[in-house]
């Protein structure tokens, strides 16, 4: 791709994103929402495989149709209450109607359908956007409707976001894909809290954002997209395999790393409201996912091919030096000693 016109993909991303974020009327946040889809649709199909050009048509409907439903939505609620402000979001239809619209924009279940297919055909760096950024808008538009949200609706669709991206993750061999299903059950723990607390919602978005991105650019790093190539990894890169393995148990929320700081204060605040029974479903549920984790660190770290395979010999790659991929892997990894300052900021 040009890179000139990489540049302008990229900035109305980052446009469209800062948009949404910092919007107080409907339109604007809508306007947003478009700009951001728009401008990941020529990332996702830049590598003319009709993979991609077919992820990114299911990228486009599906977003289109979120899109139009958030319009309406709001349309709704201006109809009858004359405010076209987001926080002032009151009438139950429109209520219902935003609710879905945003789990369809995130994936949570039962509107995950699209996520998987479309990671699978996008790059690993599109598919780090995809994962990461493009969730930031519809999580901020929950934030700020956090009030007027069923809680019952949105405990219901957590709950089963994170037992079908458990269930889901169980048989497939294709990294992107199971990366997209630990990112819905993720999106689960997400929507369990945000009505009883947006602000522990937020920080987990952050902080899963921070151990994706050191996966994406690993995997992205020593050129991996199947489990059977990332067999042959320990021979070729050891000590980023290793960082590998950290990085998958942070992920599946494995004390003492960074990933069970989220799943740590999320059950603490179920724990609050008496939602004890919930508290016990979603982390059970919490270790289907933690099987597919650790069998993603069992084949990078221990499992060797009994053949030979048609990569790349150790002696014919270079070896991947990166700042930020270490940055990145020491922040997923030991951020735990710091939990009491993020618990007394929440």
């Amino acid at each position: 791709m040009n890179p000139q016109a990489k540049l302008i993909f990229i900035t109305s991303l980052l446009l469209g994103t800062t948009i949404t974020i910092s919007s107080n009327h409907w339109m604007t946040a809508w306007a947003g929402l478009e700009i951001n889809t728009l401008a990941v649709l020529p990332l996702i199909s830049k590598s003319h495989h009709p993979r991609a050009i077919e992820a990114a048509t299911k990228y486009f409907l599906t977003q289109a149709t979120a899109s139009a439903l958030v319009l309406f939505s709001s349309m709704i609620n201006a109809w009858h209450t004359g405010q076209w402000d987001i926080t002032q979001l009151t009438h139950p239809m429109s209520c219902l109607i935003l609710t879905s619209a945003l789990a369809i924009k995130l994936g949570l279940a039962p509107f995950h359908f699209w996520f998987p297919e479309v990671l699978q055909g996008s790059p690993l760096t599109t598919g780090l956007l995809l994962s990461t950024v493009m969730k930031l808008p519809p999580i901020s538009l929950l934030f700020m409707t956090s009030p007027s949200l069923n809680p019952t609706l949105m405990t219901s669709m957590a709950i089963l976001s994170t037992a079908l991206g458990g269930w889901m993750g169980l048989n497939q061999t294709q990294i992107r894909k199971i990366l997209a299903f630990s990112s819905i059950s993720h999106l689960g723990w997400m929507a369990i809290i945000i009505t009883y607390s947006p602000k522990l919602t937020l920080m987990n978005f952050y902080l899963y954002t921070l151990i994706t991105m050191t996966v994406f650019l690993t995997l992205n790093t020593i050129k991996v997209l199947k489990l059977s190539t990332l067999m042959t990894t320990w021979t070729k890169t050891p000590a980023l395999s290793a960082m590998l393995l950290l990085t998958m148990l942070s992920l599946a929320g494995l004390p003492p790393l960074t990933g069970f700081i989220p799943k740590w204060l999320i059950i603490q605040e179920l724990t609050k409201q008496n939602m004890i029974s919930t508290a016990m479903t979603i982390s059970l549920l919490s270790l289907l996912g933690l099987f597919f984790y650790l069998r993603l660190a069992y084949c990078a770290t221990i499992t060797l091919p009994p053949h030979t395979t048609n990569h790349m010999k150790q002696w014919h790659t270079n070896k991947p030096t990166s700042t930020l991929i270490a940055i990145l892997v020491i922040l997923s990894t030991a951020l735990l000693p710091i939990s009491p300052l993020i618990t007394s900021s929440i």
